[in-house]
């Protein structure tokens, strides 16, 4: 049974009668009084601090239902967040990995494609071929007809290809879907050495190239003392790829005891004493020049170019 509320106790001086007057006036001065038509409040007080009961909310101790309510809204928001952020990290994540597989996708196939039969070489081609038969090249490649172009085997390709020694350099190139070219260079013979096997025709380099029984037409015959390893051979070899094209086809002889003394012979006669290969381009100019003013001569000195002894 609630117990009635002590009687408010009177401040020294003050009298009961006053006591209670006083208490009345202070209830009454809590109690809002309001204009009925207006709805406003008549001591000034907030509306909104009324709930619907009447009573001010901001006095109204919270309960538990207020609590969880909060609390459900509080998750409800984190919820709402956490569902918009994944949904734009799996649309992203989407993206990435639509993309990769696609790149993925592409590489596999094509790497499959160019393993496949699909893409097996069915015809050989070589560019380059002057003195070389190019349907002997093409047919020493052979074993690679059928073979994918990614499978090309480039030691067996480099093996065949060595059994032609006027090859110094080769390139392979695929064009798919069928064909294989096989670009080379030829070496350049300058001469031939006699010996007791007949005439061995040698590059620049002193590569046998053949070797034959009679001189070949066109090839000078070359007598380096020293063979092809020495200095000498190296001094000639580069004297005679740099010589004017009329004199090249008309040179029959070349003789260098040393690296210094290179001489040439040409077919009307001529001597032409050239030295070393230093300055060939020079003596080169020069020795045309001289064959200008004197076509008769017999002998050409060009060991220094700026001074030319024609005899």
């Amino acid at each position: 049974m609630r117990r009635p509320p002590p009687p408010p106790v009177a401040p020294e001086g003050v009298t009961g009668g006053e006591a209670r007057d006083a208490s009345r006036t202070r209830g009454r001065a809590r109690r809002p009084v309001g204009d009925p038509a207006s709805g406003r409040i008549a001591n000034g007080d907030d509306a909104s601090n009324l709930d619907d009961s009447g009573t001010d909310a901001v006095d109204r101790p919270t309960s538990s239902m207020d609590v969880w309510r909060a609390a459900r809204a509080r998750r409800k928001a984190l919820r709402a967040e956490i569902r918009r952020f994944t949904q734009r990290s799996r649309r992203r994540r989407i993206i990435w990995l639509s993309a990769i597989g696609a790149v993925v996708l592409l590489v596999g196939g094509s790497a499959a494609a160019a393993y496949s039969p699909l893409f097996a070489v069915e015809r050989i081609t070589v560019v380059g071929a002057s003195t070389l038969d190019p349907a002997a090249v093409e047919g020493a490649l052979s074993g690679q007809i059928g073979t994918p172009l990614a499978l090309v085997d480039a030691s067996e390709v480099k093996a065949a290809l060595l059994t032609f020694p006027l090859i110094e350099t080769y390139s392979l190139e695929a064009k798919p879907p069928h064909d294989l070219t096989v670009r080379i260079v030829e070496r350049t013979p300058v001469g031939v050495i006699r010996s007791d096997a007949g005439y061995t025709l040698v590059d620049a380099a002193g590569v046998a190239l053949s070797t034959t029984s009679d001189q070949p037409a066109g090839q000078p015959l070359l007598e380096i003392d020293g063979g092809t390893d020495s200095d000498a051979f190296e001094s000639a070899g580069l004297v005679i790829r740099s010589l004017p094209a009329d004199v090249r086809a008309g040179l029959t002889g070349v003789r260098a005891s040393t690296r210094d003394d290179v001489t040439l012979t040409v077919s009307s006669g001529l001597i032409v004493v050239w030295g070393s290969s230093e300055n060939s381009p020079l003596k080169s100019e020069a020795l045309a020049k001289a064959l200008i003013a004197k076509p008769d001569a017999s002998s050409i000195d060009v060991t220094s170019p700026h001074a030319v002894v024609i005899g």
